[in-house]
């Protein structure tokens, strides 16, 4: 009775051990890609991203001091990561695309409006092509982009 009782509950540990060990792991793997990321962007220590926020695969940093903005997004198959020094900027802007009939939002993008040369720059953060399921993260990512569009025009200005 003892020894099965012991055998149920070393199984029950390892199948329950087994899964955290994976997800702990996965953590610190995407922690470190992130701070090699940060420390790619960061120009010989230029930039110090100090606020980070990471949702739905996605990272945003900001260096308030030295002005620069950082944008990762690990949910395309290829990582797309974005660097813009804000010293450079005029404006920032939210830019939703829907489709045509409907209000339905399939992009959103940062626009940025740069002071030499009059142009402009759109940096994806949503697109629908991304989702697995249809508009799972909309409404996340559409909050998300607006508080940082005002992170972002705050630090400009």
């Amino acid at each position: 009775m003892d020894t099965s009782s012991t055998i149920i509950g070393l199984i029950i540990i390892i199948l329950i051990a087994i899964p955290l060990f994976f997800v702990f792991r996965s953590n610190v793997i995407n922690k470190n890609k992130i701070k090699e990321i940060k420390k790619k962007y960061s120009q010989n220590n230029h930039f110090n991203f100090e606020i980070t926020e990471t949702q739905n695969k996605k990272v945003l940093a900001l260096d308030e001091k030295n002005k620069g903005f950082l944008l990762m997004d690990f949910n395309s198959t290829e990582e797309v990561v974005s660097f813009v020094n804000l010293n450079t900027v005029n404006s920032c802007k939210l830019v939703a695309t829907t489709e045509n009939n409907s209000g339905k939002i399939i992009k959103i993008e940062f626009e940025f409006d740069y002071k030499e040369a009059h142009k402009k720059e759109l940096i994806q953060f949503y697109t629908i092509e991304n989702e697995k399921i249809n508009q799972e993260c909309l409404y996340e990512d559409h909050v998300l982009a607006q508080k940082w569009t005002k992170i972002i025009t705050d630090c400009i200005s």
